[in-house]
């Protein structure tokens, strides 16, 4: 069973690497740092927020493993 903090690192890991790949995509896509970086930053709040859940979550449920 995996433990809260490693889930919440997992989870902050991961949205640091899409908050970087958003920003660069919506500064291509609007020509703006602003626009482009507030775009990646609510995306990666929103994400980071349901990816602990839905980690959490899983943790809980047995289905699929060995035990």
């Amino acid at each position: 069973m995996e433990t809260r903090r490693r889930s919440v690192v997992k989870a902050v890991l991961w949205n640091v690497m899409g908050l970087i790949i958003m920003s660069v995509v919506g500064l291509v896509a609007t020509g703006s740092a602003a626009i482009g970086g507030t775009l990646a930053v609510v995306n990666t709040a929103i994400g980071l927020t349901l990816y602990v859940v839905y980690e959490r979550v899983w943790a809980g449920i047995s289905w699929g493993r060995n035990v």
